[in-house]
């Protein structure tokens, strides 16, 4: 019921602007409050704690985040276009939204182990998206049989994954959807010439 209230939201946007500019453990509550514009208390009606706020935040980010990516996949049969659409838009929205290209590459890493396994759970809907494309590539002759899903998978991420946290390390100097037909190329043919 929460989730559907303006505060909450409210809440979500000023918690990933005061936790990217002032880094998760230095993000206080009346830091969140006050970017939202609300009373501290009004906090705790939507939050048990910053913990949650922070779990909040990434459920809801994350969930939007691989809804626009499956509504840009949707209709398009080629697995293969589906891989760089999906590189392409990772790397568009979180060139949109450079606080929550913060928090999600670098804050949400220094958390502690507990809340690092709730994340990981937020990030099943995603992982499964690239477990989709590639099982559909292989089952219509794009990738080749043998593909080990689970590895591939991790691959995908992980290149994903890294070139943000680097154009997120480098300050965001440069174009970073620039970057995703490269890497889409490098992830669907490797190195070699063909």
């Amino acid at each position: 019921m929460k989730r559907n209230k303006p505060k909450y939201h409210q809440i979500i946007d000023a918690a990933v602007v005061t936790i990217a500019e002032n880094g998760y453990h230095q993000a206080q509550v009346a830091k969140i409050a006050k970017q939202a514009g609300v009373a501290d208390g009004t906090i705790y009606l939507y939050f048990k704690n910053k913990e949650d706020i922070l779990i909040s935040l990434f459920e809801e980010k994350m969930g939007s985040f691989v809804k626009k990516i499956q509504e840009a996949l949707a209709g398009k049969t080629e697995a293969a276009e589906k891989l760089l659409l999906l590189v392409d838009h990772h790397f568009s929205i979180l060139a949109e939204d450079r606080h929550l290209a913060v928090v999600t590459q670098l804050e949400l890493r220094q958390s502690n182990k507990e809340l690092r396994l709730k994340i990981n759970g937020v990030l099943k809907d995603y992982l499964q998206l690239i477990d989709e494309v590639l099982k559909e590539g292989v089952e219509k002759g794009e990738f080749r049989p043998s593909l080990n899903i689970q590895l591939a998978r991790q691959m995908i991420f992980g290149t994903i994954d890294e070139t943000v946290t680097t154009w997120v390390m480098n300050d965001q100097k440069y174009d970073l959807p620039a970057l995703s037909s490269e890497v889409g190329e490098m992830l669907l043919n490797g190195f070699s010439i063909r």
